[in-house]
């Protein structure tokens, strides 16, 4: 017998709705059915009131906060899932404004969303704007005297009331919630970070880097000045681009596009064109991944079109080469990559944030021997990667596979299988967290080359073979997708 459903599942969520619907009850009447039945949150019995999942109240809460001059709003599941439960631990106190939008999706007033709890947890300044006058019970009795009315100010005095009104606005103007010390701290931890990815197990990353965003987020929601607003949106944008770099590694490529794009909506905000283009950079990279190879290339150039210090130029032209040459296109590949190179002789200055959102020597390298490996030159492509190593740098782990995966491939072109094995054998020592979706396509591609060559049948390939197929087994993003079965079950 199938274990019965705890009450308030989907299934009787909507068998009630449904009654009620027939019974023509409004939405209010249903979601406080649903408050009485199953103690909900009066946020989240308004939503299934309507019978909408997390994500599409996302999205209109996202359309509604577009359709408000200065009001735009990056919005997903998991934030209208924290709005939902707050005041718990596990919730994220929705703003006037954010409960305004709500009201707006759900068709109520904002006073229907909040409940005791709330209540006793909001700040009584922000209560006040929500309280209305009492209608009196009856109409007052006319008084006995009636009271000369006030004179407006006039004169010196008009003077006097319109400073002490600009005053007072003055001195609201300069709170913050935020001061310089506390900026100067949030872009060292993002760089930091940008730098620990480079190194450090990547979830452990993305979970840092996630809370750092929720803190600059909620003070983003405060108040202060437009040059701190600025600096605060530079510093979100940022982590919401390392946060969608991560997911793509990690083989995440919905959630990589949705970081993004809010992190567009950052750069944009703060005006920060290095940032622009390091955006872009990320987004050029999640669409190559995704199989979006023409989408890859414009981020590319969209983002050379920003003039910028730093290294992200000549990531920018690696990247554009790196899509070209998985198109099949050599002459603009072999151009993207001298590009990079003049890009990289012509740079100026230092990058604003480093680590990921840097573009090495040996980074270029990695790009530029993939992509000659690609377009037929094997030689030119080991050494390349050869050179790479040489320089003795420090490099990424994930960058440093991709060499030596470049290195084996060439050596398999070249007719070396010997060559090919030393040179993937720090690869395969790799731990599963840091086996990442990009080392993982390029292990692959390799075995299919592998497959297709004239040695596809001898003894030295067919352990290669089965050492690559035992090594994706356990690569970061298939026990990822494995874990999140399993929980669905």
């Amino acid at each position: 017998m199938p274990p019965r459903a705890k009450p308030g599942a989907k299934a009787e969520r909507e068998a009630l709705r449904e009654r009620m619907q027939h019974a023509r009850c409004s939405r209010a009447e249903i979601a406080v059915e649903m408050r009485a039945r199953w103690r909900m949150r009066p946020r989240e019995a308004w939503r299934h009131a309507h019978g909408w999942t997390l994500q599409q109240v996302a999205d209109r809460v996202d359309a509604a906060a577009a359709a408000r001059p200065g009001s735009a709003l990056a919005c997903d599941a998991s934030l209208v899932g924290k709005w939902e439960r707050w005041p718990d631990r596990a919730g994220r106190r929705p703003t006037l404004r954010v409960l305004t939008l709500l009201a707006d999706v759900y068709g109520c007033a904002v006073e229907d969303l909040l409940d005791l709890e709330d209540r006793q947890e909001f700040p009584p300044e922000e209560l006040l704007l929500l309280q209305r006058p009492e209608p009196p019970a009856e109409p007052p009795s006319a008084p006995a005297e009636t009271e000369p009315k006030s004179t407006p100010p006039a004169g010196p005095e008009l003077v006097r009331a319109a400073a002490a009104e600009s005053a007072a606005w003055a001195a609201w103007a300069e709170t913050t919630n935020v001061g310089d010390f506390a900026l100067e701290q949030l872009l060292a931890d993002t760089r930091m970070l940008a730098t620990a990815y480079l190194s450090e197990d990547p979830l452990t990353v993305f979970g840092q880097a996630r809370r750092l965003r929720d803190q600059v987020f909620a003070l983003l929601e405060g108040h202060q000045s437009p040059r701190q607003a600025i600096e605060l949106y530079a510093v979100a944008g940022y982590l919401c681009a390392l946060l969608a770099w991560i997911s793509s590694d990690l083989g995440q490529m919905r959630g990589a596009d949705t970081q993004g794009r809010t992190a567009w909506l950052c750069a944009e905000l703060a005006g920060n064109n290095e940032l622009r283009a390091w955006v872009l950079s990320t987004r050029s990279k999640v669409a190559m991944w995704d199989g979006r190879l023409r989408e890859a290339i414009n981020y590319a150039r969209r983002g050379a079109a920003y003039t910028c210090q730093g290294s992200v130029e000549v990531m920018l032209a690696s990247q554009e080469a790196d899509a070209w040459s998985l198109l099949g296109a050599a002459e603009e590949a072999r151009t993207a990559v001298l590009r990079a190179v003049d890009a990289r002789d012509q740079m100026t200055g230092a990058d604003e944030i480093g680590g990921i959102f840097t573009c090495s020597e040996f980074r270029r390298a990695n790009y530029a021997s993939a992509v000659l490996l690609r377009i037929g030159s094997p030689d030119k492509a080991l050494r390349e990667a050869e050179g790479a190593f040489a320089r003795r740098e420090p490099h990424a782990y994930g960058t440093a596979a991709q060499v030596r995966i470049v290195q084996a491939t060439a050596h398999l072109m070249l007719r070396q299988p010997d060559g090919a094995a030393e040179a993937l054998r720090p690869v395969f020592a790799l731990p599963p967290q840091q086996r990442l979706e990009p080392v993982t396509r390029r292990v692959q591609e390799l075995g299919a080359a592998l497959a297709r060559s004239a040695m596809a049948d001898s003894r030295p390939a067919a352990g290669l073979q089965t050492a690559i197929q035992e090594w994706c087994l356990q690569s970061a993003p298939r026990v990822i997708a494995l874990s999140r079965a399993e929980e669905a079950m």
